[in-house]
């Protein structure tokens, strides 16, 4: 019985040794979602195993796009993805509309921040009501899923909204007396890493964007409500202007059409 014990303790001995000497797998990363190049040269410099087949048992799973729930239904314990679930409820201009109303009916003063909003079609009725002859009242209306400025226009015309199109739009009251640095209307592009949701852990990153529109506002009338150049702050759209100055110099901060949040904020402060 002894020397059972011996042999036992000895083999669970040489089990244990060669667990040590293993050498440590690398994380597999599926990669059959992504096409950016540089998701799979931040991986390879992590020294993660990269994969294109999804079939092959992976650790961690990148995509460009939205995930689709029988994915997450499928996933193991182990197993990390780079989306949550019902994202679409904030990225989609009309849900994160939804939620914010939501939000404004508990908590009236912390949620008084953006303006009065509507959702097209399916608040079409009071949003007809602000249309009188007493006051012309400018409105910007966004298409619902798109991105980059696409389809976003401003209007004194309840008509040229078409809600026959089947789309949906979000509509809101123009801020016609906005900050202006240079004269120019301005946003800030704040990046937000929400590293997991239970518990709610997030990481805001000190840096970020503040891009610039490329024609000098003035308030908005008829003549000049299609000037997106003046209106908008995409990046998308305010690159194709003759205005748009690129900044070359990485040391430079505070010019050009695209500043960082620091140097904006210096401004402000100043």
């Amino acid at each position: 019985m002894a020397k059972q014990q011996t042999i036992q303790q000895n083999e669970e001995g040489d089990k244990e040794e060669a667990k040590k000497k293993k050498p440590c797998q690398k994380l597999i990363l599926c990669t059959s979602q992504t096409k950016y190049r540089v998701v799979k040269k931040a991986c390879r410099r992590l020294e993660f195993k990269l994969n294109e087949d999804e079939k092959v048992d992976w650790d961690l799973y990148w995509a460009d796009t939205g995930i689709q729930p029988q994915l997450i239904q499928k996933m193991q314990s182990y197993q990390r993805i780079n989306h949550y679930p019902g994202m679409y409820s904030l990225s989609h201009k009309n849900h994160l509309c939804r939620n914010l109303k939501r939000m404004q009916k508990f908590f009236s003063n912390e949620f008084e921040f953006f303006p009065r909003t509507w959702i097209l079609p399916f608040e079409a009725s009071d949003f007809k009501g602000q249309f009188t002859k007493k006051k012309a009242k400018t409105f910007i209306v966004k298409p619902a899923a798109n991105c980059q400025g696409k389809g976003i226009f401003l209007t004194r015309d309840y008509e040229s909204i078409d809600l026959k199109s089947g789309e949906q739009f979000v509509v809101q009251r123009y801020l016609h007396k906005p900050y202006l640095i240079d004269n120019l209307k301005f946003d800030m592009r704040i990046y937000v890493l929400v590293y997991g949701v239970d518990p709610l852990r997030v990481f805001v990153f000190r840096e970020g964007l503040a891009r610039f529109a490329t024609e000098e506002y003035t308030g908005p009338f008829k003549n000049n409500l299609d000037n997106l150049y003046m209106h908008l702050t995409n990046y998308a759209i305010n690159k194709n202007s003759e205005n748009f100055e690129a900044n070359e110099d990485s040391a430079d901060d505070e010019t050009g059409s695209k500043r960082s949040i620091s140097a904006v904020l210096k401004y402000i402060e100043e």
